[in-house]
């Protein structure tokens, strides 16, 4: 069976769309590549929230997917939007790297007390970097990860926040100077997981087999349940909302809220749940979220987007 698929062209993504395809030909399959650059590769000199698409790493590969001349895309499940297109769905979400956010430089003397430059765009990590840590200044950073490293090592600040992940898969995590817990530096929905995209019209056969190679069972229920409550505060990748859930004897714990773009007000609260129940935990949790005083929040920071 030979399968269409689709990536963007960074590093990181081709490493993730590799790792798909050797899980897919495993069970048989033989998989043809597409590399292309999405929006958000292309404007580097621009915050991903005034870019003014809520799919900035995903739109073209979406369209790859509707008009059928690919069977599949590969994400980073945390680039996903709340919302998808009517065409298409979410259908595998891979076993979960370690989700956690991390510092990674060339100075191990650094100290977060004393503080330094920090390089990220993630509202969601400035706005907790602000709240924890305002000794820290923060230093507007986009590109893929190699661009930021060398942007670090140009001088332009002293250390990098990432995801754990794509450091790991990039053979980078010897540079990792400082690991935030996930409790309190809560992750982006999805952070750590790979993600396949297909067109509700994708032959059966077809679906059955990706879903069979490369879907794991706690990382789509624990995922679900992010993306759900993310759906439900409508929060994209550019609002800093957050959401980690995981699974323990058959109950979903759930982390979740919103954070100010300044760090002047954090909304956090921790939900459980049934394992089966994950969706409505979501639900659930974006609705005590916003009548906590999240919905206010919310507003102010799509204004100060927006302007």
């Amino acid at each position: 069976m030979l399968l269409k698929l689709i990536t963007r062209s960074s590093k990181l993504a081709v490493w993730q769309a590799e790792h798909i395809a050797s899980l897919l030909e495993k069970e048989g399959a033989k998989v043809e590549f597409t590399k292309i650059e999405t929006k958000g590769d292309k404007i580097l000199d621009t915050s991903i929230a005034k870019i003014g698409s809520k799919g900035v790493f995903t739109e073209e590969l979406e369209q790859a997917l509707i008009l059928g001349k690919a069977d599949l895309a590969v994400h980073s499940a945390k680039d996903m939007p709340s919302s998808l297109p009517e065409e298409l769905e979410l259908i595998a979400f891979e076993k979960r790297e370690k989700v956690n956010d991390v510092l990674v430089s060339h100075h191990k003397g650094l100290s977060l007390d004393k503080g330094f430059k920090i390089g990220t765009s993630s509202t969601r990590r400035v706005g907790l970097l602000k709240h924890y840590f305002p000794q820290c200044e923060v230093v507007p950073m986009r590109g893929n990860l190699h661009t930021r490293f060398q942007k670090m090592e140009n001088g332009d600040c002293d250390a990098l926040l990432l995801a754990y992940a794509g450091v790991h898969r990039m053979g980078l995590s010897q540079y990792i100077i400082h690991e935030f817990d996930t409790q309190t530096f809560v992750p982006q929905a999805g952070q750590g997981s790979v993600t396949i995209e297909t067109a509700k019209s994708l032959d059966e056969e077809k679906r059955n087999l990706i879903v069979k190679a490369c879907n794991d069972f706690e990382a789509n229920f624990a995922i679900s349940c992010e993306r759900s409550f993310l759906s439900a505060v409508q929060g994209g990748c550019s609002v800093p909302v957050f959401a980690h859930a995981t699974i323990e004897n058959e109950q979903i714990n759930l982390t979740a809220g919103i954070v100010g773009l300044e760090g002047e007000q954090l909304i956090q609260e921790s939900f459980t749940g049934g394992i089966d129940e994950g969706i409505q935990l979501g639900i659930d949790a974006a609705d005590s979220i916003l009548s906590e005083g999240g919905q206010e929040l919310l507003t102010k920071i799509k204004l100060q987007l927006a302007n």
